[in-house]
């Protein structure tokens, strides 16, 4: 999720969309979200998925409409396990063995990268890492950890984007092994390579507007529920009231959070 609060703080919040697991379109109040901002929902079966990917993603490409399209390749969240079996398959059919990351699964992102090619401006290749250990969902719901998040950005120009599926699936491995790398010195360091601060962020404002962007993975952040409950009044109030501003008096939410609260309740890929 902090992908959505670098578009937040970039002013691309009504723009983002992502790639993810069909049953969280199914998560109470989250679910509803998710389809309001019409983000594309996978089984991780190609046959079933890539009818979908295509019929949305032709939805999308639109240049004059600003796009950030969130993909992750591994497809899952990180733990051993699935690391352990991830290097299994790596080993068997002579890939990079990766330990901070899981092999990316390239077809997604290579419909992707072909359907939306005319209206891209780049790829952003995102990397998120957190200072001591990776926080859980309940970590960040109650704000425990992470005591910092550190977020590397590569922009990739979409004309040195290879063209054909066999180079764009040899660049995406690279791509994970750099990833990789990273984390790896990160854990060494508690820092990546020439890291500069938020500020040196600010030239992004204007370019992450119609691009790929490619991540490791990302996760929730503290303040959830009210940040959640403005972006999606946001998100309505441009998509569906269209401006329109005195249609929200119409509008009840309503979210319960935790035991103590109760309250009534444009163009970019990244992996």
């Amino acid at each position: 999720m902090y992908l959505w609060n670098l578009a937040l703080r970039k002013g691309c919040l009504g723009c983002i969309k992502y790639v993810l697991k069909s049953t969280l379109m199914k998560l109470p109040i989250f679910g509803w979200g998710f389809h309001v901002l019409e983000f594309i929902p996978v089984e991780r079966k190609w046959e079933i998925d890539e009818p979908i990917m295509h019929q949305m993603l032709s939805s999308f490409a639109n240049p004059s409409e600003p796009l950030w399209l969130a993909v992750f390749p591994e497809g899952t969240d990180f733990n051993e396990q699935k690391c352990k079996k991830s290097q299994k398959l790596a080993a068997e059919n002579g890939l990079p063995l990766l330990k901070n990351v899981l092999l990316p699964k390239t077809k997604g992102f290579y419909t992707c990268l072909e359907i939306l090619r005319g209206s891209l401006d780049a790829v952003y290749d995102i990397t998120i890492a957190y200072k001591h250990q990776c926080p859980s969902f309940v970590d960040n719901l109650f704000g425990v950890d992470p005591s910092e998040v550190h977020i590397h950005v590569r922009r990739i120009p979409i004309k040195e984007m290879p063209a054909s599926e066999s180079e764009t699936t040899t660049w995406l491995m690279n791509t994970f092994q750099l990833k990789d790398q990273m984390l790896s010195d990160f854990g060494d360091h508690g820092h990546f390579p020439n890291e500069g601060t938020e500020g040196d962020l600010s030239p992004l404002n204007g370019l992450l507007y119609q691009h790929i962007v490619l991540s490791g993975g990302s996760t929730m952040y503290p303040g959830l529920p009210s940040r959640l409950e403005k972006e999606i009044l946001d998100r309505y109030l441009e998509a569906v009231l269209k401006g329109n501003k005195d249609g929200l008096k119409k509008l009840r939410m309503h979210r319960s959070f935790g035991l103590a609260e109760k309250i009534t309740w444009k163009r970019e890929l990244h992996v």
